[in-house]
């Protein structure tokens, strides 16, 4: 017969040399959290690569969609830690002859490892998923890298900057647009274009063009313009997505916080119930 115990009765220690922590309970719910994480994930990843459109005023803000992501991940850590704790509480086996207060303890406690055996799991699932994306990226990178401006300046502009007007006598027959193409990758990098380089550039598109000095100087500035505009925009769409980063990192920290607080409740809910019906 198994002892029951009240508050405020007496308690006869009972001592059994076996660990407090039933950790096939543990482990059970650490892989039923760890599974709901993923399928969360999975179902965050496909509404919202869904709800997104590379076409200009198509899909959802890039607001909208940092918020409602770092929403969807609270709700996935919250969901997924009280499953798992709630599982790990009712598996866990039966503490015959210890108070209330220390099962409350223990349960909470079982909870608690339980998400963070989970979360271990999660990180090392998704580990490789990051490794195999650094790895893309320092590919595309050195491509980028090797391939000069063409990621910044299109062959189009190229193309539009050298665009006859009419028969262009004595025009070289040399391209420039590969030195045109390095004069502007130093001019990204440097943030600025020398005098003697814009200089030269008005020269060529005027020998090239057969338009007047001053409509080849036209071309040469807006043509600049047009790149260090491009140049702009990238890094202000790479400061807001660091900042949005920052926003997402910290409000996963704080769910997972929130996560490992739930996930003790639900085990301390678990045994409870299962204390109950036994």
């Amino acid at each position: 017969m198994e002892q029951v115990i009240t508050p405020g009765a007496p308690i006869t220690p009972v001592f059994t040399g076996k660990s407090a922590a039933s950790w096939p309970a543990i482990f059970a719910g650490a892989v039923i959290a760890t599974a709901a994480t993923l399928i969360l994930m999975a179902l965050g990843s496909g509404v919202g690569l869904a709800s997104i459109s590379p076409w200009s005023n198509h899909g959802v803000a890039v607001t909208t969609f940092a918020v409602t992501g770092a929403i969807w991940l609270i709700l996935t850590q919250w969901i997924s830690a009280g499953l798992g704790g709630y599982i790990a509480g009712r598996l866990r086996t039966r503490w015959v002859g210890t108070h209330t207060h220390e099962v409350f303890f223990r349960d909470t406690a079982h909870g608690l490892v339980t998400w963070a055996v989970a979360t271990v799991l999660v990180a090392m699932v998704l580990s490789s998923s990051v490794r195999s994306g650094v790895g893309a990226a320092g590919r595309a990178a050195a491509e980028a890298a090797s391939g000069g401006i063409q990621g910044a300046v299109s062959t189009y502009s190229l193309d539009k900057l050298f665009r006859s007007t009419g028969a262009a006598s004595g025009a070289p027959s040399t391209d420039p647009r590969i030195e045109t193409g390095h004069i502007i990758a130093n001019a990204l990098a440097t943030g600025s274009v020398p005098d003697t380089d814009r200089a030269y550039l008005v020269d060529q598109v005027t020998a090239r063009t057969g338009v007047s000095q001053a409509d080849a100087q036209a071309r040469v500035d807006a043509f600049i313009a047009s790149a260090m505009q491009a140049q702009e925009k990238l890094k202000a769409d790479a400061e807001a997505a660091r900042k949005a980063a920052a926003k997402t990192s910290i409000y996963l920290a704080l769910s997972m916080l929130v996560g490992a607080f739930i996930a003790s409740v639900a085990a301390a809910l678990g045994g409870r119930l299962r204390d109950e019906h036994m």
